[in-house]
């Protein structure tokens, strides 16, 4: 595949190719039209064109679009975990206005009659052409030209093709009224198509040896495993439930995880923060082959851990996580899709005092509330922002105000968008829970 250097190799081997024809001795142009003649792959607008101009060819590079048959070869490029697997080609069609400048009568006719009669012969710049013009740019002292033959136009699987491109009168008048210059004999080609590919390091899976285990006696492959249902043919979670029909989990709950295969042993389920890599792993207290429930601990059991411990209440980060079985260990261990799961935090002690009309509200909450997450506590219907959390995590906020009413007031704690639960769903019909309030002084 070509690099990012493509481009510009196309079209310097247009103004090349072109060049070649309008030097060809048996032509004899330079006698026909009085003068030598210029290719160049300028804008129009830097072209110099006097009554008694120079005779010239331009090339102008005026559009660029995705080519339709290569836009999604070799999608999606990564896997599921943002690992590279493919380096997608950018496939592109050029377009080109060839226009013919001259100071006599009929002189830019004669060029750019012989330039389309050259193009529509060739119809294809060939990888002899490419590598024949890359050897002499090669040896030029222009850097860029120099540089060009590293594009690898010529070794890209495509050819480059060219065909008459048309443009109707509307349209040719919006691109020379663009580019600011006055109109000259112009006729545009299509030239397609151009790959531009990466060559980023890439994931490649080993072969496949077997497809299932082979019979001992047949020594044959079990082969593909027939699923003649919608269930899935691996462990699979399919739904979390947290306890009382909530849609948040907090520490301290059990939560129930629905699914299928769940059997093996040992049973872990795995926690990872949207925030944080590190994965917090717990053992499931029951379990199922459909089912499994998981305690989200408030303090570890069995005694003092270490900081790094999965189970350190301190590692609980309120927030967004994705949760995911773990089934066995070392080289059979299997892993089963992950689901979002929200840690909400828990209100345990809240407080008001009242001094010179400034209202202060001290909460504690669990978990921790880490420097940088945001936090607000909703009192009533008002919102307040706490105040600057100075340690790296702290289960004592601080919230003031002077536009409070005074009385029991219903409250939230919400961290990083997450509510504190504040509607008791073990009634039936739901109620607000009587301690999630605050008494404004």
């Amino acid at each position: 595949m070509s690099d990012a250097l493509a481009i510009a190799a196309v079209t310097g081997l247009l103004r090349d190719l072109l060049n070649g024809v309008m030097t060809r001795p048996d032509l004899k142009l330079s006698t026909i039209v009085g003068s030598t003649v210029d290719v160049s792959a300028l804008p129009p607008d830097l072209i110099k064109s006097e009554t008694n101009g120079t005779n010239r060819l331009n090339v102008f590079l005026y559009q660029v679009q995705p080519n339709q048959g290569w836009r999604n070869i070799n999608h999606p490029s990564r896997d599921g975990r943002g690992d590279r697997i493919s380096n997608p080609p950018l496939g592109l069609d050029l377009y080109y206005l060839l226009t013919a400048y001259a100071g006599a009568d009929m002189h830019a006719e004669v060029l750019l009659g012989y330039a389309m009669q050259y193009l529509h012969e060739s119809g294809v710049i060939t990888r002899d052409m490419i590598r024949n013009q890359f050897n002499t740019w090669s040896g030029s002292v222009d850097p860029l030209l120099k540089a060009l033959p590293g594009s690898k136009l010529a070794d890209q699987i495509e050819q480059i093709k060219i065909c008459p491109y048309a443009l109707n009168t509307e349209e040719m008048s919006k691109l020379w009224t663009a580019t600011q210059a006055h109109y000259r004999p112009t006729t545009a080609y299509h030239v397609s198509v151009v790959l531009i590919e990466s060559q980023y390091p890439t994931r490649a899976a080993l072969p496949v040896l077997t497809r299932g285990k082979p019979d001992f006696v047949t020594h044959r492959d079990a082969g593909v495993a027939v699923q003649p249902d919608m269930t899935p043919p691996l462990p699979t979670i399919e739904s979390l439930a947290p306890p009382n029909q909530q849609i948040v989990i907090r520490v301290g709950e059990t939560l129930t995880m629905n699914g299928f295969y769940l059997a093996g042993v040992p049973l872990n389920v795995q926690f990872i923060h949207t925030r944080k890599p590190d994965a917090l792993i717990l053992p499931v207290a029951t379990a199922t082959p459909t089912q499994w429930t998981v305690n989200i601990p408030t303090d570890p059991p069995g005694g003092p851990v270490s900081p790094d411990s999965p189970l350190n209440p301190d590692n609980w980060e309120i927030g967004i996580y994705s949760v995911a079985g773990v089934i066995g260990s070392g080289t059979t261990q299997m892993t089963t899709n992950e689901l979002p799961l929200a840690l909400a935090p828990r209100i345990v002690n809240i407080n008001a005092t009242k001094a010179a009309g400034i209202v202060a509200i001290t909460v504690q909450c669990s978990p921790k509330v880490w420097r940088g997450q945001d936090v607000l506590l909703i009192v009533g219907d008002r919102a307040i922002v706490a105040e600057p959390i100075t340690v790296a995590k702290t289960d004592t906020l601080t919230f003031k105000s002077s536009d409070l009413p005074s009385g029991a007031q219903r409250v939230r704690l919400r961290v990083e968008g997450i509510d504190s639960i504040l509607i008791d769903r073990t009634k039936t019909p739901p109620i607000f829970d009587p301690t999630q309030q605050v008494t404004i002084p």
